[in-house]
């Protein structure tokens, strides 16, 4: 069983940056692909960030592209989302994910992960 315990949300102003961290026990994550997704209140959970088990491949959401950079630490366990130019529909719990996928591309769906974080809070005040 994998744990995994997400932090490093809070309240930011818009166009501000925010870096969540994703730390895991119970297992390496060192064989996982591993993911970001976020929910904001009324919506279904999206796909923001993805890194493969290697961290040779990643992949953004359009609506974070070229403002997000998704890492790995393989070493350590952890999953890092540094977000940049905060804006204020990026307000959501952001929920880190890890699967124990193998393919060569970044799976976006969120069935294909089987293990989950309790999410951090970002609210981006505008």
């Amino acid at each position: 069983q994998v744990q995994l315990v997400e932090s490093g949300g809070g309240l930011v102003q818009a166009g501000g940056s925010l870096r969540l961290f994703c730390a895991a026990s119970g297992r390496t994550l060192s064989n996982y692909a591993m993911a970001w997704f976020r929910q904001a209140p009324g919506k279904e959970r999206e796909f923001v960030a993805g890194i493969n088990w290697t961290g040779s491949i990643v992949d953004y959401a359009d609506s974070v592209k070229g403002r997000s950079t998704v890492s790995r630490d393989r070493a350590k366990g952890t999953v890092y989302l540094q977000m940049n130019s905060l804006k204020a529909e990026d307000t959501a719990v952001y929920y880190c994910a890890a699967g124990l996928i193998h393919t060569l591309v970044v799976q976006t769906t969120a069935s294909k992960y089987d293990f989950w974080g309790q999410g951090t809070q970002v609210t981006v005040s505008s």
